[in-house]
């Protein structure tokens, strides 16, 4: 079985587009921006971060890994002097729910898909996996409609997923920096984009690449060596493994009816440019 093949990741290329139109629609920056957010990082750090309650900058920092200090700085803590978390987190969850009903087809049965993965959210083994953890003690109304909860339980799955992947990355020895230098050198991340996303200098940028050059993690080139590649399967096994307690849960009937109820869903959404390929995500057409 490849990478690709393994259950966990399969169920995260289903489920992560669902999740990941809060980073790309109007309707959440627009809304961000009426509760007093400045800029498209500070809605993002802020709305990211708010199940967390009023966090700075070094936890956030560490938590969302590839994203330069700096960078994280400018947003936080000033966002929660503009909005205090809940509000922030009401307004992100308001404003999805737009989103989700204009982008998704319209006659869309989600109520099925909802049930699936919340139970396979409810599975998750939160130990040492902190932004899952506070994404799971959301709560929303009784009547929310059924693609909120979609888009709740798929966020409490894919930041449990992206807290296992920090585990894997740290365990092999990759900071943020350079973790995101392997993770664009594989060829699903743009790496020029994702260095100015994330907020690193071009100084910071090429003393990590000198530094993976030096392990012989990536070539002269900045192409992955074979021990680079190695290094790269590695992490990602590991992140596959991390994440498949839920995945346990649902069972394999179940796993795979998941995976066919979100994948149209998943590619109505990349086909109709509400979620862009390529990405600093490294989301792409399942």
């Amino acid at each position: 079985m490849t990478i690709d093949e393994h259950p966990a990741r399969r169920l995260w290329a289903g489920i992560e587009p669902l999740h990941a139109i809060v980073y790309f629609a109007p309707e959440v920056a627009d809304a961000a921006a009426e509760v007093g957010l400045k800029g498209w990082f500070m809605s993002y750090f802020a709305g990211r971060a708010a199940p967390l309650g009023a966090v700075g900058p070094e936890a956030v920092t560490s938590m969302f890994y590839g994203f330069a200090p700096g960078k994280v700085a400018r947003a936080l803590p000033d966002a929660w002097d503009f909005a205090p978390p809940r509000k922030v987190l009401e307004s992100r969850l308001a404003s999805v729910d737009r989103a989700l009903e204009r982008a998704l087809p319209p006659d869309a049965d989600l109520s099925r898909l909802a049930t699936l993965l919340e139970h396979a959210a409810a599975a998750c083994d939160f130990g040492a996996r902190p932004l899952a953890a506070a994404w799971s003690g959301v709560r929303l109304p009784d009547d929310a409609p059924p693609r909120l909860r979609v888009w709740l339980a798929a966020t409490v799955l894919r930041e449990h997923r992206g807290d296992g992947h920090v585990l894997a990355c740290v365990d092999r020895g990759l900071d943020g920096l350079q973790a995101s230098i392997t993770h664009a050198a594989t060829g699903l991340a743009p790496g020029h984009r994702l260095q100015i996303s994330r907020g690193w200098t071009e100084e910071q940028w090429e003393r990590a690449l000198v530094t993976l050059i030096g392990r012989g993690v990536l070539d002269t080139d900045g192409n992955l060596t074979e021990s680079g590649t190695a290094l790269r399967i590695a992490v990602e096994e590991a992140t596959n493994r991390l994440a498949s307690a839920p995945l346990r849960a649902l069972g394999e009937y179940a796993v795979e009816e998941a995976v066919a109820l979100s994948v149209p869903l998943a590619r109505h959404l990349i086909d109709t440019g509400a979620i862009p390929v390529p990405n600093p995500i490294g989301v792409t057409r399942p």
